[in-house]
């Protein structure tokens, strides 16, 4: 199963922690955390994000959507980066997320990925994404 491990500052402290914290040292840290997710075989992907200032939110609650750019909305509905993982329960997904290299006031939200075997294998729209999956045509296959 795959599992997206999405990380959170829930409050000022915690990006102000971040901010004043070695970079080099998150780095070393971080890169031990993956390392170690590679090492296991369970990292399928992960990235950290640009500050919310430099995106945008594209609203579809009207008829035209609209687009507010960043920052927005409150600090602990952003996230700052994600994991995925393939994993063969819940319960590892979140034994990984509890080693995660994060301080006070950080969270992460662990949320398994829909899969094919979750759609009606009957769909056309289901068979095609698998046709693509298996051609290499998806960014990242």
């Amino acid at each position: 199963m795959k599992f997206m491990l999405i990380m959170r500052a829930v409050d000022q402290a915690a990006v102000d922690a971040f901010e004043a914290a070695d970079f080099e040292k998150i780095i070393a840290d971080m890169g031990a955390y993956n390392e170690s997710m590679v090492n296991a075989g369970v990292m399928a992907d992960g990235a950290g994000l640009s500050d919310a200032s430099e995106g945008a939110v594209v609203d579809f609650s009207e008829d035209d959507p609209v687009v507010t750019d960043g920052p927005y909305g409150e600090l602990r509905e952003l996230f700052n980066g994600f994991w995925m993982v393939e994993v063969s329960s819940q319960e590892e997904a979140i034994e990984w997320a509890k080693r995660a290299p994060l301080g006070t006031g950080s969270q992460i939200e662990v949320r398994r990925v829909n899969g094919p075997e979750d759609f009606p294998q009957d769909n056309e729209w289901i068979q095609k994404e698998q046709e693509w999956i298996a051609e290499g045509k998806l960014a990242g296959s």
